[in-house]
């Protein structure tokens, strides 16, 4: 028996030999259709190849490619579990020309693989064509179809559209016969719901485009658009007539059952059947980056998650079950799916922590559901208001109450909790208004509440399409606009400015039209896109792509990735106490406040700039888990200052310890709650250089640092600055710091020499020649207004002149063309009797100033106009004299 992933095999092997380029899968998360939640089709990823917006190296394709139908118009989830063949993930198989071969093609290839490489009985199958397409009529025919297994089809079951104007063109389908023993007709039959006739490929032939009137022309590029589902095809080549009998789909069932301690076939069949499609989907959504929250992909995927965890408590499991699972399906699918592979510890710690939670969430819930059906009559509805108390008091999703009532076939009032959450909505948005934010955000609460927040995409790409949603115009929301404008829509890869990383920019296109983005912020959970419309009109509603400017991302994600190793080498070198106080991630550098209350010495700089190249150079892988935030804290994570967390946190961590230091978890060097973006690997920061600290407020110092390209052009600089240096020493510049020290001890030196000839010059010269000394009172006196010297140069010439009196006092007065300076003396045998602050209080006052004080023997002043000196001076003398 051929086994899925055989089967996947050979469709890919049989489309290769015809000369097709075998495509990877496309990631779960569209990147080119702004409509759709998730990729439910093979042709998704070649979307823009179909209208000729891209253009590959390849004109035929073949893929198996991931699907996700459980959101949006596509949703199959409340089926899973209950019938034959639905699932919230499965295979398409496909293959596609661009443009290429066409029908007398494409119908051939299928015919062969089906019969000959796959040997599927002929007369089992049987095709249906749009009824006016005789072209592919007469092609199977040709084939060896015979006219009565050959079916004209007149509805839309048989013509494709890509939407109301565009791509479109009739199908051919192939069904395969089950046998009579099973009830149902053949396709267009009043019986064609039943099991008998199963539909196991359809071929698109995309050869007309469609206009608002309704009209058609053939297009230039007539393309072939396949899909089969690979669990379909698997059921019906493994000899089974329910894809969950498949060997894959077995596998998970028994995995599943041996957990519980329950049979495959028993009473909880359908729960096994439930937790194995989930298994997948969850999985494969994880690994393709969303992850759980509580709004747009996450939270789907939060309600596939707890649809299996209520089905695993429903088996008994007292333990989390869903991540024990996980080792299966990665030896099962990670072969073809390598994705897998990377994601397993990732997928497993998610699914545990969800689990974990959710039974708290879970044993509370279906007690209360109990207690408010126990009040009600048999087989009534649950009252809507009923309901929303679950959902808003308790977190008990509705989706989950309506999975738990069918269970006791029972149904939800929608309508009553309707109502009740609209009510919610009105209470929250008046406590809103009233709590002080500005009248002008007000907008963006009605944005909230129309279209709900905004998915951010930007942690696994710079670019996507999506669909615009709301423009406003100052306060005004408004249908179009051509300048200034705020964007908003539906998905986003900007990063909104939070956390200390500042907004991304970019652009925004349309056909026609361009808008530049300069800045993105949120306010409510709305991503809000500050842009300029430079061409043409934008109008709510378009399909726009958006590209955000890949190296400001670039240096932005450098510098946060590097203020995170910053944090831990502080930590490290000043001591457990560092916490941040601030940052901000900009793209031409990084700005880190923490808590400290001095200055880093210089070589506590060297270290910690030594330390944080020391993990750039590791070239560790960055990584992200999603937890709790109490959880995250408890392996030791750093929460950022001022940054408010959800019910998960992101958890970064960089860096490997090699030895037995004091790493956070034991091995990793940082790890930080952190909602921003960054680096792959620690090397893609490039360099790392400290510029120096600061004083921020008290008790918070303040670093600044550049990392990348401005890091390296900031080194280029001063190793310019320092050759300009040495070509002015006329040295080598490995010499340049002995050559400006000897340059600064021989400055000291003359300056010296200058200060004492000016001394000396001022005092009349160095061998006693000057002012000669009065005699007043029995006290020798000099008193001199002197020029060329400063104030604090007073002092010694006092002292100068002190020496040569041998006993007296002195009076100098420094006209500096400013304010003079005043220095008095009295030798120390007069001190008892005579006091230089008196002397130079008196001086002072004639000069116009105040105060001025010292020691009896030594006291300094100043004074405002030079003109009083005589004045000055004859007041000196009135204190000696004892006037």
């Amino acid at each position: 028996m051929a086994s899925l992933n055989d089967i996947r095999s050979t469709f890919l092997d049989y489309f290769r030999r015809q000369g097709h380029a075998v495509v990877d899968s496309s990631p779960l998360v569209p990147r080119n259709d702004p409509t759709l939640m998730f990729v439910n089709s093979g042709m998704v990823q070649f979307k823009n190849v179909f209208t000729g917006l891209e253009h590959r190296d390849y004109n035929r394709a073949t893929t198996a490619q991931k699907c996700v139908r459980a959101g949006g118009k596509h949703n199959d989830l409340d089926n899973v579990g209950y019938t034959a063949r639905h699932h919230t993930f499965f295979e398409m198989l496909g293959n596609f020309s661009f443009g290429d071969y066409f029908k007398t093609d494409a119908i051939p290839f299928a015919w062969e693989l089906l019969t000959k490489d796959f040997g599927i009985d002929k007369s089992r199958l049987l095709t249906t064509v749009y009824h006016t397409d005789d072209e592919a009529f007469e092609i199977w025919k040709k084939v060896g179809v015979p006219e009565d297994r050959i079916i004209r089809i007149a509805s839309d079951d048989n013509f494709w559209r890509m939407g109301p104007t565009g791509p479109c063109g009739p199908c051919t389908e192939i069904f395969y016969d089950h046998g009579d023993h099973i009830w149902g007709g053949p396709p267009g039959s009043a019986d064609e719901d039943g099991d008998r006739f199963i539909e196991i490929w359809n071929v698109v032939f995309m050869q007309n485009e469609q206009f608002e009137d309704g009209s058609m022309r053939p297009l230039d590029m007539q393309s072939i658009d396949t899909g089969m589902g690979l669990e379909r095809i698997g059921a019906l080549l493994q000899g089974k007539h329910d894809n969950y009998d498949t060997d894959l789909m077995r596998g998970l069932i028994e995995a599943s059952a041996n957990l519980t301690d329950g049979a495959p076939d028993g009473p909880g069949k359908t729960h096994h059947r439930v937790i194995a499609d989930h298994l997948r989907s969850t999985s494969f959504l994880m690994a393709d980056g969303v992850m759980p929250s509580n709004e747009g992909r996450g939270y789907v995927l939060r309600r596939i998650m707890r649809r299996a965890m209520r089905h695993a408590h429903m088996l008994g499991a007292q333990d989390p079950v869903m991540y024990k699972l996980v080792p299966a399906l990665v030896r099962a699918m990670g072969g073809h799916y390598t994705e897998l592979r990377t994601a397993e510890a990732l997928i497993t710690e998610t699914l545990k922590l969800e689990e974990t939670r959710f039974r708290t969430t879970l044993d509370r819930g279906l007690k209360l559901l109990d207690a408010e059906l126990e009040k009600l009559p048999e087989d009534a509805d649950l009252p809507g208001e009923a309901a929303f108390k679950l959902y808003d008091t308790y977190g008990f999703p509705l989706d989950l109450t309506q999975d738990a009532l069918r269970e006791k076939t029972r149904n939800v009032d929608i309508a009553g909790f309707e109502a009740a959450m609209a009510e919610q909505k009105a209470k929250a948005r008046a406590a809103w208004s009233g709590s002080g934010d500005a009248a002008s955000q007000a907008v963006w609460f009605d944005v909230a509440e129309k279209h709900g927040g905004t998915e951010f995409l930007g942690y696994d790409t710079e670019s996507a399409e999506a669909q615009v949603m709301a423009l406003v115009e100052g306060e005004t929301m408004v249908d179009s606009a051509s300048g200034e404008v705020a964007i908003v829509v539906n998905q986003t890869p900007f990063y909104a400015e939070s956390g200390g990383q500042v907004g991304d920019s970019g652009w925004i296109r349309w056909d026609g039209g361009e808008a530049e983005v300069r800045d993105t912020r949120k306010v409510e959970g709305v991503f809000i896109h500050q842009s300029k419309v430079v061409k043409g009109t934008l109008a709510r509603g378009t399909a726009v792509k958006l590209e955000v400017d890949h190296a400001r991302r670039t240096a932005i994600r450098a510098n946060h990735s590097a203020t995170h190793l910053l944090h831990e080498a502080l930590r490290r070198a000043l001591g457990d106490h560092v916490a941040q106080r601030g940052s901000l991630n900009a793209p031409d550098r990084l700005r880190f406040d923490f808590s400290h209350t001095k200055a880093l010495d210089p070589a506590e700089i060297a270290g910690v700039e030594a330390e944080v190249n020391a993990f750039i150079r590791q070239n560790g892988a960055v990584e992200t888990r999603i937890m709790t935030p109490d959880d995250a804290r408890g392996l030791g994570a750093q929460a950022l200052f001022g940054e408010k967390y959800g019910d998960e946190v992101r958890v970064v961590s960089m860096g490997q310890l090699l030895d037995s230091g004091k790493g956070t978890d034991g091995h990793t060097y940082s790890l930080e709650l952190c909602g921003g973006t960054h680096v792959k690997r620690t090397g893609d920061i490039g360099a790392f250089v400290l510029l120096g600290d600061s004083a921020s407020s008290a008790g918070v110092r303040r670093i600044e640092a550049l990392t990348g390209a401005p890091a390296l052009a900031h080194l280029r600089a001063q190793d310019a600055r320092l050759g300009e240096v040495a070509q002015l020493l006329k040295t080598p510049m490995a010499d340049v710091v002995d050559r400006v020290k000897a340059l600064a001890d021989e400055r000291r030196a003359l300056a010296n020499e200058v200060a004492q000839l000016k001394r000396e010059l001022a005092m009349g010269g160095g061998s006693g020649g000057g002012v000669e000394a009065k005699e007043i009172g029995g006290v020798k006196f000099i008193a001199q207004v002197v020029s060329g010297v400063s104030g604090k140069e007073l002092p010694a010439m006092v002292d100068a002149m002190k020496d040569r009196l041998g006993s007296g006092a002195v009076l100098l007065i420094a006209d500096t063309g400013a304010k003079p300076a005043v220095a008095a003396g009295v030798t120390e045998d007069l001190t008892d009797r005579l006091s230089a602050v008196d002397i130079l209080k008196a001086a002072v006052a004639e000069l116009g100033g105040k105060g001025g004080g010292g020691r009896p023997a030594m006291a300094q002043g100043g004074g405002a106009d030079i003109a009083g000196a005589e004045k000055a001076i004859a007041a000196a003398e009135t204190v000696i004299g004892g006037e």
